[in-house]
Parts: structure tokens; C-alpha cells; sequence
């Protein structure tokens, strides 16, 4: 009998997929996404985990095989022929597939463990390095393999596989696996594999732990029945605080990305990571295929509003003091534009030169050395976010004044530097329009804020700036020629980044030239809804995507706005998740998966949407943001 804790509630599941075997289930969307508030797992459609870095998302991989063949992988399916279908259980990211074959039926229930009894905002911080696997017998009878093949430090080390009391042990370097099953397994070189048969009402259980080497615990192996009720328990304790939180319009995409945007937080410190992954590339066999395990000071502000939209308040209060922490005193050196989800500074790159890379996608990077780029727009965010939050700022502490007055100080000066743009560009700086644009919106906010962040002269410091940013952008920022405003200054070049122009307050959308420039990126760059960054950006840019969404919305083209959204929104995996790009000519995903920044996106777009049907007098059933944003 299955367990009611566990049970696919089928008519409550917003998404299910048949496919056939004949479909290869390696490719980057194909792959569902399990957390546990510090780290990631993702399993695709043949039962392969084939992708876990314990204890924290940016840690060394266990499981690789995404990138390599040969970097480990944790395999459970049936043996003979079959079709999946998967869901996650409701409000969580627990995750069930449903393997049918022509003898029979089965389902594989796999979590990241939850800390036992853990509610609400508490899930996540204290996570016990488990994955648990249920396999539990539906129908007639299914022949079942597993093949258990961990590798530890990305691929590089095999460990030597021992067995005691039912009990298999890998440990290497760094690292301690544990793996306990209900079922036998037999020991081979560097892997242990069996079969076993899962006939209707039987239940079989996989437990696998990690801990440090030199942690001084052996790694926990808790009963994987209990692993999944308390991983159901957790997320769905969680989704009752905040599933009534948002009341617009595509409330279900809202909510499972917002719950995918929770799975993405590392809740030991709050930090957001961009993705789960390193290195999935942006054009199959390309070389742009870098390390997105890490918490970007760009996607800051967005993020905020995001959860504050679809999760509330606490979430983003978390982010706000995460965010000023890991800043730090403002010097004279470039602000830091992304860290460690402890706030690391230094995320020197390395190559893995021994993996072949997702589809043979070389190199394969660990780090990222975008974090010592100058990119002048993330003091916008920050002050951005501050306005956001300002009523929890208020009385706003000496040190928090501080750190906000010296971003403004620094916009003053740092606006007329070139930088790497939003796009992190590695060949040179450039005045990007965006960059500058973001500054504007640091001092626009820095004058808002008044007296509360500095002197009345520092505030007419602040808002001559601004003012002389604007007037520089309008002019140098805008070809006649193409009748829009261009990726940097005095270029020919369309970006699709331009699009926050609107949405940070800098011009109206339906501003006449703002409205031309929507019209030439949209019939230049889109195709069928997606939106390229640029003009040979290998793949539509899905948070670009949603950001034409949202300034149709405020440009009052509400029905365009939702049918461009409705497209987009139909580009989601079978489980409702995004990559960070989607091919225009075969709607492959493509990049690191899944991506924080696509799902913030979907959010906001559906934020706009809802306060343009309010404004226009359609249906919303409460404001889309919180009172005093921007975005009203």
C-alpha cells in the first residue's frame, strides 16, 4: 500500500509528460531539480541522478555525468523498455516518476532530505546531506537495475567501495558517501550495481548520506520513507506561509517559481544563486560555458522584488542583510559584483580539462572570473532594493547609511567609467546604456531616499548627477538611424538590456522613442517569443523575453502582453522549469539549469501584467507589488 505522505496527488499536479526511451532524457531540460536549502540534485527522465555537489550548490560534484560520462551517476529504472512520467509532489520539490512497461508499473519517489521537523522559514538551514530514493511496485510486476557509481571532485577521484552490515561506504579526500538499501547490491570496480523486482505494493528503499572525511560523524542514512514525509512536510509547511501571498493573474507559474526561486536559496545565509550548475553551455559545443553556482549583485534587486511579490517580506529582509553583509565597507576599489554563497570575494576560475563538457562543450569551469569585472550597474540594484525596502530600513542604522551613501557617491564618479555591461563581456569595457541607466537609478533612489542617507548638499550632489546621466543617455544612448537606443554609447548594436529602461522608472514604456526602440528589438531579435540578446546570441535569452512582457504591460498592450507571456510561459520542462536560454529554431534549453533569473522573470512579467489590468481596468484581485516600487 503506498504511503498517503507520498502519494501523487493526480489531480493537483499542475504538470505530467509521457515520453519514450527512444528520447535521449540527458539533455539540459530534460533533468527535474531536488534541494534541500544548500545544495542541488537534478535526475532525469531515465531515473539518472546525474548531478549533485553536497553540501553546498557551489561544492565539488559527486555526481557529473552532465558534464562527463564518466563523472558519476546514481541510476534506478526498469530494465526492459518503458515510458516516464513525472510530477512533483504538491508545493514541494519532491520529485516522482512513474516508469511503465508492458509488464507493469513503478514509481520512484526522490528528495533531498529536509532537517527532521524543520517548518516553515527554518527549512533548509540545517540540512542533513541526504538523498533518499523510494521505489514503490504500482502494477504487475517491472524488472529494475541500479547502478551506483559515485565520483568525487568533479570526476577526478574514484573511491574504493566497501560493505559492511548492508551498508556501502566510498570515501576519498575530502569526501564520505554512505549508501543503504533495502535491496542487495554487489561490488564492483568503483561502483555497486543489482536488480531487483518491484511488484505491485512492494516498497524499496535507497538512503545515500554524505559528510566531511574529517567531520568526526559518519554520514547520516535516515530511513528514506521518513527522508520524503519530512521533505513533503517541510516544503508544504513552507508553501502555507506564502501560497496566498500573491493574488494576480498566473498565480499557478507564479508559485511554482517561486518555489523553485526557495530551492535556488542557500538558507544558512539567504544568498540566491543564479543556477544550479557549471558550465551547461549556451550554444551546444560553444565555448561560453561558465560557472553559475554563485550569488550575483546584478540579479539583486530583482530577486528581492520577486520574492517579496510571490514568497513575502521575510524572504527578502533575508536578502537585504545577506547582501550588506557580504558588501562590506565601500572603498575605491570596482564594488564587488557577485560572491559566494557565504559571501566569498575571490572565485578565481579554473578549467576542468579532463571533462569533456555537456555535449561536448568545452572547457568546463569551475569559478568565475567575472568577479573582478567593473560592472557600474549593480549599485543600482542595491539602492533599487533599499527604496524597496525602506520601511524595514526605517530608522535606518548608521552602518546600513553608510554603505548606501557611499554607492551613491560612487555612482557619481563610476557613471562615467566603461564597464563588462550586464552580460559580463570579456573582450573589453564599453559604455553600455544599461550600466549607465543603472546608475541613473542608484542616484535616483539616492535622491528619493533624501535626508535619510545624506546632507542636503550630498542629495544636490546626487540628483545633478542624475540628471546629467539622463541627459547623456538620451543623447548618446539613441541612433536615429535605427530608431532605438543601442547596447552601449554611440553603437549601431541593438541590446535587448536596453528593456529596463522602463522598467527602473528611466523613461515611461509608452514613451514615443522607448516604443520604437520595443518595436525594433522585438522585430529584430524575437522569434516566436524569444528574445536574443543581441543579434548573434546564440539562443533566445529568457529573462530578456519576459522583460518584453513586461513593457508591453506598462505600455498599456495588455493582450500582447499576455499572449507573449502565455508563449513563454509554454516553454517551461514538463516540471515547470527553465534553463537560462532557449534555442529560437528547436526550443531546446540551453545554458546552466535552472536559472534563478528566468523564474524571477516569469515573476515579474506576471507582476506587470496584473498591475496593467488593474490600471486598465481588467481583473486583479490585489496589487501586484508592494506599495511605493517602482514598478506602481
Amino acid at each position: 500500500m503506498r504511503s498517503a505522505q507520498v502519494e501523487c496527488r493526480r489531480a493537483e499536479c499542475r504538470r505530467c509528460t509521457r515520453v519514450d526511451t527512444g528520447v535521449d532524457s540527458g539533455r539540459i531540460g530534460e533533468h527535474g531539480f531536488l534541494a534541500d536549502g544548500c545544495s542541488a540534485a537534478l535526475v532525469d527522465l531515465a531515473g539518472s541522478v546525474n548531478w549533485w555537489c553536497p553540501p553546498r550548490f557551489d561544492g565539488p560534484s559527486v555526481f557529473g555525468r552532465l558534464l562527463d560520462d564518466r563523472a558519476g551517476h546514481w541510476t534506478i529504472r526498469p530494465e526492459e523498455d518503458f515510458t516516464s512520467e513525472r510530477s512533483y509532489l504538491d508545493d514541494t520539490l519532491v520529485l516522482r516518476t512513474v516508469f511503465t512497461t508492458r509488464t507493469g508499473s513503478v514509481a520512484v519517489t526522490d528528495a533531498l532530505a529536509l532537517e527532521p521537523g524543520a517548518q516553515g522559514h527554518e527549512i533548509g538551514r540545517r540540512s542533513p546531506r541526504v538523498l533518499a530514493r523510494l521505489v514503490e511496485g504500482l502494477t504487475g510486476e517491472v524488472p529494475m537495475r541500479v547502478q551506483y557509481q559515485p565520483r568525487f571532485e568533479y570526476g577526478r577521484v574514484s573511491a574504493y567501495l566497501t560493505e559492511s552490515d548492508g551498508q556501502f561506504d566510498a570515501t576519498a579526500g575530502t569526501c564520505r558517501l554512505s549508501l543503504r538499501a533495502n535491496v542487495p547490491l554487489d561490488l564492483g570496480d568503483g561502483e555497486a550495481t543489482g536488480r531487483f523486482t518491484a511488484r505491485a505494493g512492494t516498497r524499496h528503499h535507497f538512503t545515500l548520506g554524505h559528510a566531511d572525511t574529517y567531520g568526526g560523524r559518519p554520514p547520516a542514512v535516515p530511513d528514506a520513507d521518513r527522508v520524503v514525509a519530512d521533505a513533503v512536510a517541510g516544503w508544504r509547511s513552507w508553501a502555507d506561509l506564502h501560497r496566498d501571498q500573491y493574488r494576480g493573474e498566473y498565480r499557478d507559474q507564479v508559485w511554482r517559481s517561486a518555489i523553485v526561486v526557495q530551492g535556488m536559496t542557500y538558507q544558512p545565509s539567504g544568498a540566491v544563486v543564479a543556477a544550479a550548475t557549471t558550465s551547461l553551455p549556451e550554444e551546444l559545443g560553444g565555448d561560453r560555458n561558465y560557472d553559475y553556482r554563485f550569488v550575483w549583485v546584478r540579479d539583486f534587486s530583482l530577486t528581492l522584488q520577486a520574492l517579496w511579490l510571490a514568497a513575502c517580506p521575510d524572504e527578502a529582509n533575508r536578502q537585504f542583510a545577506w547582501v550588506s553583509r557580504a558588501m562590506g565597507r565601500i572603498g575605491d576599489e570596482p564594488v564587488p559584483i557577485m560572491y559566494g554563497v557565504h559571501g566569498e570575494r575571490d572565485l578565481t576560475e579554473h578549467r576542468l580539462d579532463h571533462l569533456s563538457g555537456y555535449a561536448d562543450s568545452r572547457p568546463v569551469f569551475i569559478g568565475n572570473d567575472a568577479w573582478r569585472q567593473r560592472q557600474t550597474d549593480v549599485l543600482g540594484e542595491v539602492l533599487d532594493a533599499a527604496w524597496l525596502m525602506r520601511h524595514y530600513l526605517d530608522p535606518m542604522s548608521p552602518d546600513v547609511r553608510q554603505f548606501l551613501h557611499a554607492l551613491a557617491d560612487r555612482a557619481v564618479v563610476d557613471w562615467r567609467r566603461p564597464d563588462a555591461g550586464m552580460w559580463e563581456a570579456r573582450d573589453a569595457e564599453r559604455h553600455y546604456v544599461s550600466s549607465k541607466v543603472l546608475c541613473w537609478t542608484a542616484l535616483d533612489r539616492a535622491v528619493r531616499f533624501g535626508t535619510r542617507l545624506g546632507e542636503p548638499a550630498d542629495v544636490a550632489r546626487w540628483a545633478a548627477a542624475r540628471d546629467e546621466i539622463r541627459e547623456t543617455v538620451l543623447t548618446r544612448g539613441w541612433n536615429e538611424r535605427l530608431g532605438a537606443y543601442t547596447g552601449a554609447f554611440d553603437s549601431d548594436n541593438l541590446d535587448a538590456s536596453v528593456l529596463i529602461m522602463p522598467l527602473v522608472g528611466f523613461v515611461p514604456a509608452d514613451d514615443p522613442r522607448m516604443r520604437s526602440t520595443m518595436d525594433v528589438v522585438e522585430r529584430r531579435l524575437c522569434r516566436d517569443g524569444l528574445l536574443r540578446r543581441w543579434d548573434d546570441d546564440p539562443a533566445g535569452f529568457v529573462i530578456c523575453s519576459f522583460w518584453l512582457v513586461c513593457c508591453l504591460a506598462a505600455a498599456g498592450e495588455l493582450d500582447r502582453a499576455r499572449r507573449l507571456f502565455e508563449q513563454l510561459a509554454a516553454r517551461v520542462n514538463d516540471l515547470g522549469l527553465y534553463a537560462e536560454q532557449i534555442d529560437q529554431a528547436t526550443g531546446e534549453q540551453l545554458g546552466n539549469f535552472p536559472q534563478a533569473f528566468s523564474h524571477i522573470g516569469l515573476i515579474h512579467a506576471a507582476g506587470w501584467i496584473t498591475a496593467a489590468a488593474k490600471r486598465l481596468g481588467g481583473f486583479a484581485e490585489r496589487e501586484a507589488v508592494p506599495t511605493g516600487t517602482v514598478i506602481t
